[in-house]
This record gives C-alpha cells, sequence and structure tokens, in this order.
C-alpha cells in the first residue's frame, strides 16, 4: 500500500499526464485490463478518463481496473483515474519513504 506521502507525490507526477485510455459504454473488459497492464509495465503511472457514456460509477471503474492491472490506484478526480505500478524492468519513479 501506498503512503500518504508517497500518493501525493505521484499525484504531483501525474499532474501533466494525459489520459492514455478510454473506459466508455462498454465498461471494462479484460484487453481494455491486459492493455493498462502492460503500459504500466512501461510507464509505471497512467491516467484513464471515464467517458460519460460508461454504464458504472468511476469508483467501480477505479476498483475493477486497479484490481485487474494489480495496480495502486493514486487518486479519482472529476473522471479521471490515476494508477500507479512499480515496473519490474523499467523502473523510473523513485517513491519517496
Amino acid at each position: 500500500m501506498l503512503t500518504g506521502k508517497q500518493k501525493r507525490f505521484l499525484r504531483s507526477k501525474a499532474h501533466h499526464l494525459t489520459p492514455i485510455f478510454q473506459v466508455g459504454k462498454g465498461g471494462v473488459n479484460e484487453n481494455m485490463v491486459k492493455q493498462i497492464a502492460d503500459v504500466l509495465e512501461a510507464r509505471e503511472l497512467i491516467k484513464v478518463s471515464i467517458l460519460q457514456n460508461c454504464d458504472e460509477d468511476r469508483d467501480t471503474v477505479a476498483d475493477q481496473l486497479s484490481r485487474g492491472a494489480k495496480a495502486e490506484l493514486v487518486q479519482v478526480i472529476g473522471n479521471t483515474i490515476v494508477l500507479y505500478k512499480e515496473s519490474r524492468e523499467n523502473k523510473q519513479i523513485v517513491l519517496p519513504r
């Protein structure tokens, strides 16, 4: 689990990112979760936006994505989810203790 300090650090890093994935009418599916897991391995920190036509609420989507990709949920703000997962091969972000 991330500490509050680590989450604040990651939120500041994520501020400048643009969302890479969009969750729409179809909701969350296995293919999307796999793609997100792959991108997290490469980038560690990503944003996902939830479109207005998405049937599920944002907390449910955030939970499904973080569990499915085995990632940490950093933040849900508006219709944007910030996810973090430490990369095995490509570690770039050093978290504060």
